[in-house]
């Protein structure tokens, strides 16, 4: 059982496109149908994280938002966030799915079996995950990933519940 799917964000969560204002204000968009789709795993009683090498306001607001129950930014060892991760949740690897597009994701995809990549990944990175979706970053990967383990985990019953 999946109890845990990790996020990148650049590249994943979002196009991998950084827009800065004249004033120095980031702008990052990220796709609502992936938000839906958080909103419902954690509905569902499962936990997500973003595990991410940058720092930015809009990603905690965007945590936040969306209920996600753990966040770590500026990480450059994302496999030693993760293992922090899973021993505050009390989760093991194997219970966990990874989304992640970049060079910098490649210590914490190696780790676990269900690993996954948008479509526009790295080459090296859709070398070394389970699956290589059909989506881009920030046009629907992190939904397809949710809506891939919702169905391997027998939850569709239960997630239509939620909404009807």
């Amino acid at each position: 059982m999946i109890k845990l799917i990790v996020l990148d964000v650049d590249g994943t969560l979002s196009d991998g496109n950084v827009i800065y204002s004249d004033e120095g204000t980031e702008i990052k968009a990220f796709n609502v149908k992936d938000g839906l789709g958080i909103a419902a795993w954690i509905k569902l009683g499962r936990e997500v994280a973003i595990i991410t090498g940058r720092e930015s306001k809009i990603v905690e607001n965007r945590a936040k938002e969306l209920k996600i129950t753990y966040i770590k930014q500026g990480i450059q060892n994302k496999a030693q966030a993760l293992k922090e991760i899973l021993t505050q949740a009390n989760i093991h690897l194997n219970e966990v799915a990874i989304i992640g597009d970049d060079l910098n994701d490649l210590s914490m995809l190696k780790l676990v079996k269900h690993s996954y990549a948008p479509k526009d990944a790295a080459k090296l990175v859709k070398q070394n995950v389970h699956r290589v979706l059909k989506q881009k970053g920030g046009k629907g990967a992190v939904r397809a990933m949710i809506d891939e383990l919702i169905k391997q985990e027998n939850l569709e019953a239960k997630l239509y519940g939620l909404f009807t």
